[in-house]
């Protein structure tokens, strides 16, 4: 892969994961009109965060197996669920945006420090 295509594609993960993050906090505030359209929109961009991820592990590290890939592949497991479950579970907004924050950072923390 060469270091623009890999740039292109580091970039294009990054925008996706903040995409889905911002629609996983908008299905939280939002009005119960929006769930068909949010959800929708988070399915896709979930789908294009774990696409570009996997061609990234694949490219850097050849799917080698580790701790942070496994944890991360759960980080977005879990922001991709938050979306569908806030609209469902209106009193619990603020546990779930919590969850979304903590699950986030996690994240980011595991791709930039790869501690196992």
């Amino acid at each position: 892969m060469s270091p623009h295509e890999f740039n292109f594609l580091h970039a294009f993960h990054v925008s996706s994961v903040l995409l889905l993050v911002g629609l996983t906090f908008y299905a939280l505030a939002g009005a119960p009109e929006t769930r068909k359209r949010v959800v929708m929109w988070s399915g896709i961009v979930s789908l294009l965060v774990v696409g570009s991820g996997i061609r990234m592990w694949q490219a850097e590290f050849n799917f080698a197996m580790a701790g942070w890939v496994f944890l991360k592949l759960l980080c977005w497991l879990g922001i991709s669920a938050l979306a569908g479950m806030a609209y469902r579970r209106r009193e619990k907004a603020g546990l779930f945006g919590a969850l979304t924050a903590i699950l986030a950072i996690l994240a980011v923390t595991l791709a930039y420090t790869k501690p196992f």
